[in-house]
């Protein structure tokens, strides 16, 4: 890209993050206690859940990872964007509305320990503490997954060195989220949503237009490697397997424990509109995946030689088909994807360290707004953590997401489904399936290079083993207390009204 090109590209990323900046000051002026910090005061409708809960949970990896991986791999990528769509549509119908009503009966629960704390009437802060110490620790993995995104953008279009650009998307990401708390994060999630959306349709349907259309497509590809068309193969024509297979569909499961993608359900302002947020997620997110697929697959006919890094490839698209000022808007849309994900996981782990460390067990008296100065500052220390993980260029951000995705679905996923829908379960069940779920999933990816089972991915042992863990449990000790069970039933009658 010229001087001229990176200049024109430059100003449409200055103007895009004012436009942040002023939501951020915007929100500012609205947040006045914690739980505006936190979830808005529980205030957001049905529009803004959908598209905030899609664009925070997509991040950088949708314009990079997923159409790095789909340019290398073909149509064995198709198995990833499956396995979400079902885990969006699944997570909208069993656990939104449900997790909504639940978190408010119980004692108006802002974050998730607080809600298991409360749901299961822990004294001892063992639930509270051991959730933040895992959603401290993933949250680290994957909000450097955002930087690391952001170093390559910064990168690729302006040159930068890339430790370097890393800083930069860093202070882009904090700076109106270190303000505006959620009210900021869910209303930039909207305009990053769109645009994000925008930008995945409008760059393959110009890069198919440019290599002759569908049928053109398609045999370039069959040309460069036929194995690529195929669903059941790898590139090199050998069959996925069934542990392949379900890795890549397993993705979906981490939708459950997600806690940035839970705090959408737990702000939307009446539990009535969850229908509607459903069907605009589930829409939303089955546009952008397929989007998302077709720009590498689209890559393989119209590139003439192999890239140094896949997850380049949309940006390479986009420097190649567009004038100067497009391309601007577009990139602009992958530094959306980056802020709308990084804001929210930020957000979601100050208010770990605010709500459920510092108030919890260092000053149980804090007040509203000193919660919100200390969360302000773990929004700084955790950003700083992240872009310490985030320096080293040869890491993947398909790589980061997969680690952290896995880490929250299996440590949180089983005990979010099982706490709204078992009545028998119980605190101690809660704690075994969150220790023993997170756990697992560290060990098992220690141990992936060992092949065979351990090949799978890790979020399935820890998810199936955490969903154990709680069962039995639960089932070997005590009954929960009369007061849990009454307010079990209240969810159930005010779901059923």
């Amino acid at each position: 890209m010229n001087e001229q090109n990176v200049f024109v590209v430059g100003v449409t990323f200055v103007v895009y993050l004012i436009l942040m900046l002023w939501l951020g000051l915007v929100a500012y002026k609205r947040t006045s206690n914690l739980s505006d910090y936190i979830l808005g005061g529980r205030s957001i409708g049905p529009t803004t859940a959908a598209l905030s809960a899609g664009a925070s949970d997509m991040s950088g990896w949708l314009l990079l990872g997923l159409p790095g991986y789909a340019l290398v791999a073909g149509f064995e990528a198709t198995w990833i964007a499956i396995g979400l769509l079902a885990g969006t549509w699944l997570n909208w119908l069993f656990v939104a509305r449900r997790l909504r009503v639940y978190s408010h009966t119980a004692n108006d629960s802002v974050t998730m320990p607080s809600y298991f704390e409360n749901r299961f009437n822990d004294k001892s802060r063992a639930l509270r503490v051991v959730s933040a110490i895992f959603i401290l620790l993933f949250f680290l993995f994957y909000a450097s997954s955002g930087l690391v995104a952001a170093g390559k953008l910064f990168e690729t279009v302006f040159g930068f060195n890339y430790q370097i650009a890393v800083v930069v998307g860093t202070v882009a990401v904090v700076s109106y989220t270190l303000f505006g708390g959620f009210l900021a994060v869910a209303w930039t999630d909207v305009v990053q949503g769109l645009l994000m959306a925008a930008a995945l349709v409008l760059v393959p349907v110009f890069a198919l237009n440019a290599v002759g259309g569908v049928e053109a497509a398609h045999l370039a590809i069959a040309a460069k490697n036929p194995e690529m068309l195929t669903f059941f193969n790898d590139v090199k024509g050998q069959p996925l397997g069934i542990i392949a297979i379900l890795s890549l569909l397993g993705w979906g499961l981490g939708y459950f424990g997600q806690p940035h993608i839970l705090a959408r359900f737990k702000a939307i302002a009446d539990d009535k509109d969850m229908p509607t947020a459903r069907r605009i997620a589930v829409s939303w997110t089955a546009l952008t995946l397929f989007a998302a697929l077709s720009i590498g697959w689209v890559a393989v006919g119209y590139l003439e030689t192999d890239l140094a890094d896949a997850e380049t490839v949309f940006m390479v698209l986009v420097n190649s088909l567009f004038h100067p000022v497009v391309a601007g808007i577009l990139m602009a849309a992958v530094l959306a994807a980056i802020m709308s994900t990084a804001d929210s996981q930020l957000l979601v782990s100050s208010s770990a360290l605010a709500e459920d460390f510092y108030k919890a067990i260092l000053k149980k008296d804090a007040g509203d707004a000193e919660l919100v100065w200390v969360g302000r500052g773990a929004v700084v220390l955790i950003a700083i953590i992240a872009l310490v993980l985030a320096m080293n260029p040869d890491t993947t951000v398909l790589g980061l997401v997969s680690y952290a995705w896995a880490g929250f679905g299996a440590a949180f996923g089983p005990a979010i489904l099982l706490s709204l829908y078992w009545k028998r379960m119980n605190r101690n069940g809660a704690l075994a399936g969150i220790v023993l779920g997170g756990v697992t999933v560290v060990i098992w990816k220690q141990l992936a290079g060992l092949g065979g089972v351990f090949g799978l991915y890790e979020i399935i042992p820890g998810f199936i083993l955490a969903t154990i863990a709680i069962i039995v449990v639960s089932l070997m000790t005590d009954e929960p207390e009369a007061a849990l069970v009454a307010q079990f039933d209240e969810v159930e009658r005010k779901l059923a009204s």
